[in-house]
């Protein structure tokens, strides 16, 4: 059976990349690959520390990645020729596949941030590779700076788990009246915990953020909850992701920045209002027809929670599984490995 390997900082956690690595796991196993994990963090078939987000690669680093990667008929990058988060990962692993057959498959290309707006060496590129994005706006950008990349948006699964709400708002202490406000990110700057908070204290609910904090927020976090003026939960889900969505009555999601935001579609189709923030990608998502509120207009949710409209939230359903399901994910990554010859 061919081999597919996917690589990456971290793999089999929480984070957004994470759960698009496993998505894409499952459509190559259906493809017939056999796919093993390769990253510096998580629960993985093999652990390479030197990928990791803080490390520092040591001089195995580069042997340990070439005997990883020594049996793969194909490998998947995810992220990690793209983010500068580990830049002498990124070159080793760059150099590994040279004339190798590979997607590199990007998210957060450095250009989109302004901390790593000087790093011009990402992404790589080679003739034996396909670049994959998350999103239009960021194919346009690999045009502008001559690199052909396909779009393959990310796909999920159109009839999920529907969750347990009683349970788990119990397992909060969350009343059977009161308002809650799901935040469902790890807590890091462009995910505008402020705006959240703020959104919840207007709204008259309580806020309850599912992830930890990182990438040194953690000080500033603290700071923000305890001058809260509503009710703050800070925990992960004492259950599965599906128990958060319905265990909440509304979905916050202001972020400045995301390279997609999978929770506006999560809560699309778990049947739950969201309020999405107007970064780019958002907008792009917005066209497709999705009906999400503004994090400044708190009326216009109070209004829908006072009296739900489902319509509104068939609509957006109904458009998450047309155009974000998970067949549609593999179907179009299916046609890229066909055309390039690297289907079993």
């Amino acid at each position: 059976m061919p081999r597919c390997a996917i690589v990456s900082f971290r793999l089999g956690l929480s984070d957004g990349v994470s759960i698009v690595a496993s998505s894409w796991a499952r459509a190559l196993t259906s493809f017939g690959f056999e796919v093993v994990t390769v990253a510096g963090e998580g629960p993985v078939d093999h652990c390479v520390p030197g990928l990791g987000l803080s490390a520092a690669p040591s001089g195995s680093t580069e042997a340990a990645v070439s005997d990883a990667l020594a049996d793969a008929d194909l490998v998947v990058v995810e992220n990690l020729c793209t983010i500068p988060l580990n830049l002498p990962a990124a070159r080793i692993v760059a150099r590994t596949l040279r004339g190798r057959p590979a997607v590199l498959h990007h998210h957060d290309p450095a250009w989109q941030r302004v901390q790593f707006a000087e790093v011009t060496e990402l992404p790589p590129t080679d003739p034996a590779w396909r670049h994959v994005t998350i999103n239009e706006l960021t194919r346009r950008e690999f045009e502008a700076r001559g690199i052909t990349a396909s779009v393959i948006y990310n796909g999920f699964d159109p009839d999920p788990p529907s969750g347990d709400r009683a349970n788990t708002r119990e397992l909060l202490d969350v009343a059977g009246g009161e308002r809650l406000l799901a935040h469902p990110v790890r807590a890091i700057p462009r995910k505008n915990v402020p705006g959240a908070v703020r959104l919840a204290e207007q709204l008259g609910a309580t806020y309850w953020l599912v992830g930890p904090a990182e990438d040194g927020y953690e000080d500033a976090l603290d700071v923000l909850l305890r001058g809260a003026r509503c009710r703050v939960i800070h925990r992960r889900s004492p259950g599965t992701m599906s128990d958060v969505y319905a265990a909440a009555d509304a979905i916050a999601f202001p972020s400045t920045w995301e390279g997609f935001g999978n929770p506006p579609i999560e809560a699309a189709l778990h049947r739950r209002p969201a309020a999405v923030g107007h970064y780019p990608v958002a907008d792009e998502l917005r066209a497709f027809g999705f009906e999400w509120f503004d994090p400044d207009d708190p009326a216009a949710l109070t209004r829908f929670l006072d009296c739900p409209d489902d319509a509104l939230l068939t609509r957006n359903h109904t458009i998450a599984v047309e155009h974000f399901s998970f067949d549609r994910m593999a179907a179009k990554l299916h046609a890229l490995l066909h055309e390039a010859g690297w289907l079993p």
